[in-house]
């Protein structure tokens, strides 16, 4: 989960978070001026009151702007702006609940989609990959036995909303849904500083192909979920069900308002059966309606992300779609915050440091109707980075944590597929095809050698939890728009009832050291449902044997 280390303390700064969250960014020049992205005036996500409509528009043209659409499903328009004062003159009409800037450029097609098959080549019923022995995370839920028992209905949609999916890679190619699969985002080379931000465009218009990753964040998220039982590499906790990419991050891990919108309501109307949302939604790492320190501009912005993700989310759930979210890796009691370090995080150097509580919000881990999942190392234990809280922790997945035990160890974070190119970028694979670290693993064992990462963050823990609920869809769904359906309270439901519980250390004040550092997390609740673990370790084999 990019950038989710927000007010991190000495301790979870130590821990190595891989692509779960960015190196923290410099501080900026005051001085620095925006420097115009694209041509014509900028855009703005308007959202209006429920039937207010024609009012947002009004307010829009008596602010100098135009209306260039508008989205009735979640009651937004998207407006040409004016001058500086475009935002906060729309923004102060009573009809307007939000208003944010569209930070992403370009558009997405809309075309007829069809629920394909992949090949049925792909799954074949074998006990243990080659890397299995290496996936401490499947033992622990018990996703070693269930693969064999209950793998996955090919007919459940999982939707990974992410960086993207290497769709190529031999070890989930054979579950990979391209015609499905959809690219929310356009590349933007430049922020809006003219400081890098994803870099030089790989593909024509800068819109990469839907079965691409540059980052590698979302084929390790995908691989998680459902990485096929095919003699290569690693298995995923559901490794019969279609992947199907709905990206909306940048290559440079931004995920910005419109682009997680488009996702989840393309999610809706395709029939997907449960996404996975390892990310928070930028630039705000917590959001607060009306925090003192915030400009206007700034809250109608906040407004606007908190407004318009539940209006998606909303919508997606009562479509079918099972939420699922990373909890975060701040090391935050999110029932209890009270410094936010990291936002504005776009443009990086924007940041400032305020004070927030508990009316602050992580979007989307704290909105209504999503599961939010706290991560594990191998012991069990909470890991480190992960947040947690009584009322925002609803189960808990093994996430890693490389200071779970004796010194630090990398293995003790989840192993799963990385896109080869990423790799050879960041210079972890050499010239000769050979890993050049601990924390990357290549096999070649069943064919062309594939490529994979130790990483960990709550990032890492959301996907075990929808890979059990693509069992438990798989189990109890019922045929519906050409695949499986089961409501999300049902799922959520049945999640819930099959995990394992797990209560409180005691003492509840647990105490992390690392590094000559030391650092307290309280948990509170009960064993049923507590802010370490919440309703328990998500699993496996008892979604796949339980009965309802």
């Amino acid at each position: 989960m990019r950038r989710l280390a927000s007010g991190m303390t000495a301790l979870a700064a130590a821990v190595t978070l891989a692509a779960c969250s960015a190196t923290a960014p410099q501080p900026g020049e005051a001085a620095r001026k925006p420097t115009p992205q694209g041509q014509g005036q900028p855009e703005y996500l308007v959202f209006y009151e429920h039937g207010r409509g024609r009012e947002a528009k009004a307010a829009v043209e008596r602010a100098g702007g135009t209306t260039v659409a508008d989205n009735t499903k979640l009651g937004y328009l998207l407006a040409a702006g004016g001058d500086g004062a475009f935002q906060a003159a729309v923004g102060g009409d009573p009809a307007v609940v939000g208003v944010s800037p569209d930070r992403s450029i370009g558009r997405t097609a809309s075309k007829p989609v069809t629920r394909a098959l992949p090949d049925e080549q792909a799954f074949t019923k074998r006990a243990g990959e080659p890397l299995a022995p290496r996936q401490w995370d499947m033992r622990m839920i018990g996703a070693d036995r269930a693969n064999a028992k209950v793998p996955g209905s090919k007919k459940v949609l999982v939707g990974v909303i992410d960086t993207g999916v290497d769709g190529k890679h031999p070890d989930i190619a054979p579950n990979f849904n391209r015609e499905l699969s959809r690219n929310f985002v356009t590349d933007r080379p430049k922020d809006d500083y003219g400081e890098t931000l994803d870099g030089p465009c790989e593909a024509k218009n800068c819109k990469d192909p839907v079965d691409a990753d540059d980052d590698g964040h979302g084929t390790h998220v995908a691989s998680t979920i459902a990485s096929p039982i095919n003699g290569i590499g690693i298995a995923g906790v559901a490794p019969g069900v279609q992947i199907v990419n709905i990206r909306a991050g940048q290559d440079s891990g931004f995920f910005f308002l419109k682009p997680s919108l488009d996702a989840l309501t393309y999610a809706a109307d395709i029939g997907v059966d449960v996404v996975n949302m390892s990310y928070y939604v930028d630039p705000w790492l917590f959001n607060c309606r009306a925090n003192k320190s915030d400009t206007k501009k700034q809250q109608l912005e906040q407004r606007a992300i908190i407004t318009g993700m539940q209006r998606a989310l909303d919508y997606a759930r009562k479509r079918g779609v099972t939420l699922i979210s990373a909890l975060g890796n701040g090391s935050t009691d999110l029932g209890n915050p009270k410094i936010d370090k990291q936002s504005p995080g776009y443009p990086k150097g924007d940041e400032k440091e305020r004070t927030i509580d508990n009316s602050c919000i992580n979007v989307p881990a704290e909105s209504k109707g999503v599961i939010s999942v706290s991560a594990l190392g191998p012991s069990g234990r909470k890991a480190a980075y992960s947040d947690y809280g009584v009322e925002q922790t609803d189960v808990s997945a093994p996430g890693g944590d490389v200071l779970d035990g004796q010194g630090v160890n990398v293995t003790r974070s989840i192993l799963a597929a990385a896109p080869e190119h990423v790799l050879r970028a960041a210079g972890r694979v050499g010239k000769d095809g050979k890993p050049k670290g601990a924390d990357v693993v290549r096999d070649c064992t069943g064919g062309p050698c594939s490529y994979y990462q130790y990483l960990e963050g709550t990032s890492m823990a959301a996907p075990h939890a929808t890979g059990v609920a693509a069992i438990l869809i798989s189990r109890f769904g019922k045929p519906g728009k050409g695949g499986l359906e089961l409501a999300p309270d049902t799922v959520q439901d049945l999640l819930y009832k099959t995990a394992t519980p797990k209560a409180c250390p005691s003492p509840r004040e647990y105490t992390y050291n690392a590094f000559g550092t030391s650092e307290k997390h309280l948990c509170q609740g009960d064993t049923d449902d507590n802010g370490f673990y919440g309703h328990g370790i998500v699993n496996a084999w008892k979604a796949a044997t339980a009965q309802p």
